[in-house]
């Protein structure tokens, strides 16, 4: 049976930081800064997540704090100058939050990171409930999983599947991550697809086949 694939539940923190959409300014600013996080959820009724608010946000206020803009500048910068005049989380977080499952695959977390150029997500359930969050950082927790570890999972999931007849004369070491395939296997045309395999385990770096099809006698 093919090992289940790392999730977001896997890897995220559960215990989460969130301001309601009343806060004031300086409860925020509090905020993260006991907690050293550099954005908070905003939640509101029953826990359902409605918002973000980041540094970013935050530090429109410091950014307009001494600078003047005539009508034309404020039109270009409407929303930002918005926020610089707020004073609550609700005014203050970017609006619908950017969200993910539970059950979200980390390559579909990382990809909705990259889309939306947010270094963090809400995990939240059906309902919006905030579950969790998910950081890049969260997303290679994958790569601390021991060397031992990665190697039980490409014998029993790849070489004891593919190549059956021939899996006492394969050898699977890993290094740091590296993953050494070598010795000789009845059906040659599987080892690009073993190397493909290996490649695609949650927490290898690399992959070296050192693969060679046996000689039929």
């Amino acid at each position: 049976m093919a090992p289940q694939p790392f999730t977001v539940a896997d890897v995220m923190t559960k215990k989460v930081v969130a301001v309601r959409a009343g806060a004031e300014f300086k409860e925020i600013v509090a905020t993260m800064e006991r907690w050293a996080v550099s954005a908070v959820p905003v939640v509101g009724g029953e826990g359902r997540v409605v918002g973000v608010v980041s540094e970013a946000d935050l530090l429109l206020k410091e950014e307009f704090h001494d600078h003047r803009l005539g009508l034309v500048e404020q039109m270009r910068h409407l929303e930002a100058t918005t926020k610089a005049g707020s004073r609550t989380a609700g005014d203050l977080m970017t609006s619908p939050a950017v969200a993910v499952r539970p059950e979200a695959s980390l390559p579909q977390a990382a990809r909705l990171m990259a889309a939306h150029h947010v270094k963090r997500l809400p995990v939240v359930d059906e309902r919006g409930t905030v579950q969790g969050i998910v950081s890049r950082v969260d997303l290679l927790k994958v790569f601390l999983r021991s060397d031992e570890d990665l190697a039980t999972e490409i014998r029993h999931g790849i070489v004891d599947r593919w190549f059956p007849l021939s899996r006492n004369r394969v050898d699977v070491r890993v290094t740091d991550g590296v993953v050494t395939l070598s010795g000789d296997v009845r059906d040659g045309s599987l080892i690009p697809l073993a190397a493909r395999l290996a490649q695609a385990v949650e927490g290898v770096v690399d992959v070296r086949s050192e693969l060679s099809a046996r000689a039929r006698t």
